[in-house]
């Protein structure tokens, strides 16, 4: 199983069973971060679906339909996640710290909330180590920031981003419970409710952005494109490379259109086996390359 799926299936594996713990112990309690966090990991766990339906999804043969495959089916998906944790993760438990502020509740006993916080705790935390090997494997020696950025698979960051905001929430939750029982002021559990969901709402915005560029469609990389160009202009009969354009249909598939000038002693029957040679060549020795576009221009 690739480690970019194997983070996702463990993110899922977590995140089912801490909602429904976090949902119990906030029905005991009447803490309003604990059911932020029930909140939070419940569209976690939904997310995961998601995010495995659209890899799966992206896998399929091109059609008549989709002629250059469904690679972006993931990037489209990785969207839908995004305005999940901003709308339901983020919105819910904003509203929550402000219902509970408004409405306050003095958290009657703790304990069950602690219990579940540390269980939640460790899951998340192996959760968040998993899919950082993953990413770190993805990036290699790229700064993270760069590779986020750069990166033409969003669900191995989004996992990342949600297991990391998942660490950062239940510490929040924590002091909230903690501060809150032992203060007996209920306002700062509302408060920290409130707090969870602006970070939600913070991760959402970075990773629907990055999402939406590669749905609305990006360029290979820069090393794709020039292993593109090393290879076209290894090809004996061709003479130059006029211009060059790319397209990232999937986390594994690349669409090059290239106008390519070649030997012009070249007749119609040699020019043609020149084109399928070159891109036969960029197929085989360009890994993410799928589709190839070769025009012949004059010099």
């Amino acid at each position: 199983m690739p480690s970019t799926q194997f983070a996702i299936y463990t993110a899922l594996a977590a995140n089912l069973a801490i909602a429904a713990t976090k949902f119990v112990a906030a029905s005991v309690s009447g803490s309003s971060a604990m059911l932020s966090e029930g909140i939070h990991s419940l569209v976690d766990t939904l997310n995961e679906f998601l995010l495995l339906l659209g890899i799966k999804r992206s896998q399929k043969q091109p059609d008549e339909n989709r002629p250059f495959g469904y690679g972006k089916e993931v990037y489209f998906y990785s969207y839908i996640v995004s305005l999940l944790i901003f709308s339901v993760g983020g919105g819910v438990s904003f509203y929550e710290g402000i219902t509970h502020i408004q409405h306050p509740h003095a958290i009657e006993d703790p304990f069950w909330n602690y219990v579940v916080l540390g269980i939640a705790f460790a899951l998340d935390g192996f959760s968040l180590l998993t899919a950082f090997k993953a990413f770190n494997a993805q990036r290699g020696k790229t700064p993270f920031w760069k590779a986020v950025k750069d990166s033409k698979d969003p669900s191995t960051f989004v996992v990342l981003f949600e297991d990391a905001s998942d660490v950062l929430g239940l510490l929040i939750a924590f002091l909230g419970v903690f501060l809150g029982h032992e203060l007996q002021n209920p306002y700062i559990d509302g408060a920290a409710s409130i707090l969870i969901g602006c970070i939600l709402m913070g991760v959402a915005i970075v990773l629907a952005r990055e999402s939406k560029s590669l749905l609305l469609g990006e360029g290979a990389d820069p090393e794709i494109r020039s292993q593109v160009r090393a290879v076209t202009q290894a090809l004996k009969d061709s003479e130059s490379l006029k211009s060059q354009l790319t397209f990232q249909m999937g986390p594994e598939q690349v669409v090059v259109i290239q106008q390519v000038c070649f030997n012009s002693n070249l007749n119609s029957e040699e020019l043609i086996k020149a084109v399928a040679e070159l891109k036969e060549n960029i197929i085989t020795q360009v890994a993410p390359v799928t589709h190839v576009f070769i025009e012949p221009v004059k010099g």
